[in-house]
């Protein structure tokens, strides 16, 4: 089973492992920085060893990368893994902002039905069933998801079970989430809000979501950057 390295440090952007093994174009890796689609997060891009991952996916619990099939790697072998941190960062602020905006949501506005979510680098979306447009809503809900946001709250990130590698995150005074995402270190890092709805048909809404990153942002390794 791979570890699961982007938990435990999520602004890490290069990392080096072996390969746990091999099957044509598909490897493993003993230990990955390399986020594999879960949770309506889409995965990173990135390389190992150089090479292009063409796909990454979570298959019976465990994460593997389909490669080019002339990508000659072998069981054992070191490797670097590198990820585009861009993507991953835009990611990151883009998944904690739907985080922030769902809960808000829920708790507050009477939006409890959620169908389905996708975050992707450059905006995310929260469907829901809910019988009205929620364009009334909208202001609200950003009012009070930016509140959380400029707080500039610790977000803690750690084990709910480790035995079953369930994951959680959790802002004091604001909620505790089950969550197996790459998270963020405090909330002011996701930036500067905007909503929009779409209709998905007769009882069905979507919201979606905007962040413009904040002037100064965290880097891979803990780094600050302009």
């Amino acid at each position: 089973m791979t570890l699961r390295q982007f938990w435990l440090e999520p602004y890490c952007d290069r990392f080096t492992t072996r390969i746990a093994r091999t099957d044509g174009e598909l490897v493993w890796l003993e230990e990955s920085i390399f986020f594999a689609q879960s949770g309506g997060q889409e995965s990173d891009s990135g390389t190992i060893a150089g090479v292009p991952v063409v796909n990454a996916a979570q298959v019976d619990g465990d994460l593997q990368y389909l490669m080019p099939g002339n990508h000659g790697l072998k069981a054992g072998q070191a490797v670097e893994v590198v990820i585009d941190w861009p993507r991953r960062y835009a990611l990151m602020r883009l998944h904690f902002a739907a985080e922030i905006v769902l809960e808000v949501a829920m708790r507050d506005f009477g939006l409890t039905e959620k169908i389905g979510a996708h975050i992707a680098a450059h905006k995310a979306r929260i469907d829901f069933l809910y019988p009205e447009p929620v364009t009334t809503l909208l202001p609200g809900i950003l009012a009070q998801a930016q509140q959380v946001i400029d707080r500039d709250c610790v977000i803690v990130s750690d084990w709910q079970d480790r035995k079953s590698e369930k994951r959680f995150w959790r802002i004091e005074g604001f909620a505790s989430v089950a969550c197996g995402g790459t998270h963020l270190r405090r909330t002011s890092e996701v930036g500067q809000l905007a909503l929009s709805r779409k209709n998905l048909g007769r009882g069905k809404e979507r919201i979606e979501i905007t962040a413009r990153a904040p002037a100064t942002v965290a880097r891979s390794r803990g780094d600050a950057v302009s």
